[in-house]
């Protein structure tokens, strides 16, 4: 490994909390560190952090356990002839201003390198680093063009569209938002500055207000601090696709045609929530800029590049990314920053552009933490979707199959009641900053007790009675199933709002160590129907009228093995990933009356309800 220690440090001179001005007169706490004697302008790499500058990132951790420094990131980084910026964001920490989540970033990353590149030091040359928020700042400012900005590395993170992930999915509220503003408005300024607002934070009891949603204004864990309380429930109210979704620091969609033509590392995980943003971002950069684009998909959860398992699920040491994907993080940047940042990089061309993590073909025993092995390898290729990607089509029958045979039968469906006071539970999932009410991973598909909102009877969930399992015969052979996928279902219910979730899952056979067999989640997603035609224009279903409705889980890429199943799950709820619908139709986070919705799926040959996979050869 090439970290440093404090004490192995070369000199560097620092200049802390330098006062950098924004057009609106706020100024930003920010940290420069400098090489000693540096015969020239160099080029520099920043990170925008909402989590304190001066603090270690809590992703910045090798395979040997250490947490690495901000001051000894800054360091290698001065060593190699960089400058080296951190910056609080507006409102947290050392900076002024007020924190309102996401909507400044794009304007003050601008300011801050407008401010940068007309420094001495700088040659005008900037480079922009860092994971989840810290990704979200550097897209942000990417889309207004800001001066100097040459390289990117968005690691789990940079909106492509909030809307549709990491505010909102298929219509739906994502709670992590509320989880995140409860714990963060413990580190706002009126919190940190009043020991009485910070205890009252802390004497809130999150678990139980998760049980009586949706929030009011003054009625809600976080009435404490009342701005971070107030961005929380407009994001929630803003159901629609309105121009509250179209600002640039959440919507890099809007700017693709005109994006820097840059090179960009991106990086995200399968069990990250950010999955489908890094992936549609990397997708436009690829169509619209002539710079080379790198992605890096591991099995991880958000940030957690080094931990090898996943929730219940142990991926192997081939997961961890030091040493396989690179020799660390930390030196992956590095040499990243060399090769884009300076005129004559001396470092040999990278490697496949595109390493992806293929989660399967593990023995599926139980290893000394009791974690199911599931194992994997890591694929290398020039693009994504993978080459000699194809379209399978699995369809849902009657009798809760799925088959490659379209249905033949004139009539044929299946109901269940969708009980918003009792939605099916959350478990595991590609979800991130849920804690402490629920965590994201691979898990067996259980109501266990340590899950919120389950019975904790350890009953399977497909056993619910307001769930619909559909599943292949034990598979004759291998199934790698590596990209994007979405289920088209055709529905009715007599509620005039409800939601539609599915979920792919992985399902093992019973053995020595699992009994009972293992259902392994893979992936899952959510449409609210009232948004099954339009973002813009919300419409009520009618009463026994069927309609077509489309789920697009995230992407994935998993080898289903011989003997095991493939599962398709359909249910109306998924909380507390979810906000739960109330099935009334009235207006998100504003409902006062609920009610039970009987939802039907068909499956006729009229109306053929499929799940779509984009799969690869077996021998890839």
């Amino acid at each position: 490994m090439n970290s440093l220690s404090e004490k192995a440090q070369p000199a560097m001179h620092i200049l802390r909390d330098q006062s950098v001005p924004m057009r609106d007169g706020v100024h930003l706490a920010t940290d420069v560190y400098l090489p000693i004697n540096a015969a020239s302008p160099l080029p520099v790499v920043i990170e925008r952090t909402p989590y304190d500058k001066s603090k270690p990132s809590r992703s910045e951790k090798q395979l040997d356990g250490q947490h690495i420094s901000r001051e000894a990131m800054a360091a290698r980084f001065t060593e190699q002839g960089f400058v080296a910026i951190f910056q609080d964001c507006r409102g947290r920490y050392a900076s002024e201003g007020v924190f309102t989540k996401y909507t400044a970033e794009g304007e003050d990353g601008f300011d801050t390198l407008a401010w940068i590149v007309k420094q001495p030091w700088c040659n005008g040359k900037v480079g922009s680093m860092g994971l989840s928020y810290a990704a979200h700042t550097q897209l942000a400012m990417a889309c207004l063009h800001p001066p100097g900005l040459s390289s990117m590395v968005l690691d789990s993170g940079g909106f492509s569209n909030a809307f549709q992930c990491g505010i909102r999915q298929g219509g739906a509220f994502e709670l992590k938002q509320a989880t995140w503003a409860w714990r963060q408005a413990k580190e706002s300024p009126a919190a940190l500055a009043d020991p009485q607002i910070r205890e009252a934070l802390e004497q809130e009891d999150i678990h139980q207000w998760f049980a009586r949603m949706p929030w009011q204004p003054g009625e809600s864990p976080i009435r404490h601090v009342p701005e971070y309380e107030a961005y929380l429930l407009e994001q929630w109210a803003q159901g629609s696709f309105s121009d509250y979704w179209r600002k640039p620091g959440i919507y890099a969609e809007g700017h693709y045609a005109d994006l820097p033509d840059i090179p960009v590392l991106f990086m995200s995980s399968w069990y990250d929530a950010y999955v489908s943003s890094t992936l549609a971002n990397y997708s436009a950069f690829q169509r619209h800029t002539s710079a080379p684009q790198h992605l890096i998909m591991g099995p991880w959860l958000h940030g957690d590049r080094n931990i090898s398992h996943s929730g219940d699920v142990e991926f192997g040491t081939a997961a961890n990314f030091d040493g396989q994907v690179a020799e660390d993080w930390l030196t992956c940047r590095l040499q990243w920053f060399e090769r884009s940042l300076k005129d004559t990089p001396t470092l040999a061309p990278a490697s496949a552009p595109v390493k992806v993590f293929l989660m399967g073909g593990g023995d599926g025993t139980a290893d000394a933490t009791g974690r199911l092995q599931h194992g994997g390898r890591w694929l290398h290729g020039q693009q994504w979707p993978l080459p000699g990607s194809e379209t399978m089509n699995l369809y849902l029958h009657h009798d809760r199959c799925l088959s490659a045979t379209p249905p033949r039968v004139d009539e044929a469906k299946l109901s269940y009641r969708a009980d918003p006071d009792h939605p099916v539970p959350t478990v595991g999932g590609a979800l991130t900053s849920g804690a402490p009410v629920f965590v994201g991973g691979a898990f067996d598909q259980r109501e266990r007790a340590d899950f919120f909102g389950t019975r904790g009877n350890n009953q399977p969930l497909a056993e619910r009675a307001d769930v619909l399992s559909f599943q292949t015969p034990p598979l004759t052979e291998d199934l790698i199933v590596a990209g994007p996928l979405q289920i088209e279902l055709w529905i009715d219910s007599d509620a005039p709002d409800t939601d539609f979730t599915a979920k792919l899952v992985d399902v093992y056979p019973p053995s020595a160590d699992f009994p009972q067999g293992y259902a392994m989640n893979i992936t899952d997603g959510i449409r609210r129907c009232r948004y099954r035609d339009s973002w813009e224009t919300p419409q009520p279903l009618t009463p026994g009228k069927r309609v077509k409705v489309v789920i697009e889980p995230f992407a994935t890429c998993n080898l289903f093995k011989r003997g095991h199943q493939l599962r398709l799950d359909i249910a109306s709820s998924n909380f507390p990933h979810f906000d739960v619908n109330p099935n009334s139709g009235e207006p998100e986070g504003q409902a006062h009356h609920k009610q039970i919705a009987t939802n039907t799926v068909h499956m006729s040959k009229d109306f053929a309800s499929r799940l779509v996979l984009t799969v690869l050869p077996p021998d890839v």
